[in-house]
């Protein structure tokens, strides 16, 4: 599969570079957006392949920003971090198509399968519409 885009959302300058860093270190191209509306705005120019997007953020938490994204992108893979791992954040989730939930305390371990199921993800249903 050629290189994805991979659209990262995170208020968090230090973590959004961290995970960046490290994503674009395995080969995909990153696209970094530091809140809701603009990662919105990223995805209408740009079409990421994968989201990976923070559940807690000022002004648009994630569980917005995604409800925002799936009125016009119901498909795009995402992998959501929380740096609060509770069964509360996962409520009303469900509906929102979100491949993977990660606390942020693992994230630097455990983005690696949750992405590569993600692409597998992908990559299946990019060979049944062809």
């Amino acid at each position: 599969m050629a290189k994805l885009k991979v659209l990262i959302v995170d208020d968090e300058p230090d973590f959004l570079d961290l995970m960046s860093l490290r994503i674009a270190s395995w080969g995909h191209n990153v696209l970094k957006a530091s809140g809701g509306k603009e990662a919105v705005a990223i995805i209408k120019e740009s079409r990421p392949d994968i989201l990976v997007l923070d559940y807690m953020m000022p002004e648009m938490d994630g569980v917005t920003t995604l409800k925002e994204i799936r009125k016009t992108n119901k498909d795009l893979p995402v992998i959501m971090f929380t740096a609060y791992p509770n069964t509360k954040a996962f409520e009303d989730t469900d509906k929102l198509g979100i491949h993977a939930f990660i606390p942020k305390l693992s994230a630097y371990s455990e983005v690696v399968p949750a992405l590569k199921s993600a692409i597998d993800m992908l990559e299946k249903r990019l060979n049944k519409a062809s």
